[in-house]
């Protein structure tokens, strides 16, 4: 667990207009060992009462556990896995789910694979040392939707089993940052089954919904932890701190694009008020209370090489043929662009309580 010592010359100078969000893997953590900088990093964060000078999130991609596996460093309320948005999609509540993925997946009452085999032997055969020597029965209860959580072990039964219903699909990480180097994630997988189902059907697998960062839907339930500790006060800037060009970097842009929509559409709508041709915004529901900006920064301790150009880069050579994202992201250089690249967490945390240090004197 980080440290978290008392820094009794600090003084919260800060307003609490600004919120952080922290991935972990590649920015706080390699692997089991805490990354150099990271406890000073959070140190410099805390006040002289050991909390925190802004709303604080851990942001992962990280689905084939619980929230207290993460949980170290913060309290559970804090972290944001893959498939903590679920909580949004209120519509899959109530429906018959299966799970695929590793971890303690049926501990939310649900039916995973390896159940689903078990009871259905003859639904996979690629291992022939497990096929059923005696009749089985055949008949199945289909669940209506498919959870991905995270990247099961035995890829291929998971293949066979899944390509028939409908998907949501928690974590497109193609590459996350294990010990000693970056090492296939979830978006792997996901590359097999839709070349699975393309090459079975001529046509592309469609999802139900996809999580996890770069997704929007994980941004803004991250921001509403956020907006919970900050007493539900609006805040102003977002700083998202991360190692991964293609989920970190790509989902904060996409964000901040998001946001300054949001912000032109409710400045638009206030405008034809006062004009008297829109409208009157009456409820809470309707008002926009999201942030202003989400600024990202990138660290180079994690998956992105500071040796190597960045995907967007005219001269790199990269082109939409080796794109690390996922299939239904789309190429931008500007949503690969990092507001800030520093060399670790540490140099992130400076960066940004500058930032609010000179956005404080400036609104005196």
């Amino acid at each position: 667990t980080f440290l978290l010592e008392k820094d009794r010359d600090r003084q919260n100078i800060f307003n609490l207009h600004a919120g952080v969000l922290f991935d972990v893997d590649g920015v706080l953590l390699r692997g089991r060992s805490v990354l150099p900088g990271a406890r000073r990093a959070l140190r410099k964060l805390l006040d002289q009462n050991n909390n925190f000078l802004f709303p604080v999130v851990f942001v992962t991609n990280a689905g084939s556990c619980q929230r207290q596996d993460k949980a170290e460093a913060a309290v559970q309320s804090q972290v944001v896995l893959s498939h903590s948005p679920l909580q949004m999609m209120k519509s899959f509540h109530d429906r018959c789910v299966m799970v695929c993925g590793q971890g303690p997946t049926t501990s939310i009452k649900v039916l995973s694979i390896e159940q689903l085999a078990q009871q259905h032997p003859l639904l996979d055969m690629v291992d022939h040392q497990r096929k059923p020597t005696p009749p089985v029965s055949t008949a199945i209860t289909v669940p209506v939707t498919i959870i991905l959580f995270g990247e099961p072990i035995k890829w291929e039964t998971n293949l066979q089993l899944l390509i028939d219903l409908p998907i949501l699909a928690c974590n497109m990480d193609l590459l996350w940052m294990a010990e000693p180097s970056p090492r296939f994630g979830h978006g792997m997988f996901l590359l097999c089954l839709e070349s699975v189902y393309r090459k079975l059907t001529g046509q592309e697998l469609r999802y139900e919904a996809l999580l996890g960062k770069p997704s929007l839907l994980t941004y803004q339930y991250a921001e509403q932890l956020l907006r919970l500790q900050n007493h539900n006060r609006k805040l102003t800037t977002v700083y998202a701190v991360g190692d991964n060009l293609l989920t970190d970097i790509y989902g904060a842009n996409l964000y901040n694009r998001y946001l300054a929509q949001q912000h032109i559409a409710m400045t638009t709508a206030a405008k034809l008020v006062a004009q008297g041709t829109g409208s009157q915004v009456t409820t809470a529901e309707e008002e926009v209370v999201c942030a202003a900006q989400c600024r990202s920064i990138l660290v180079c301790t994690g998956v992105y090489d500071p040796r190597s150009l960045l995907p967007g880069d005219q001269n790199s050579g990269v082109s939409e043929t080796v794109f690390h994202g996922h299939r239904d992201l789309a190429l931008e250089p500007d949503l690969v662009e990092p507001s800030h690249m520093v060399k670790d967490v540490e140099a992130a945390v400076d960066l940004l309580l500058q930032q609010e240090k000179t956005e404080e004197v400036t609104a005196l």
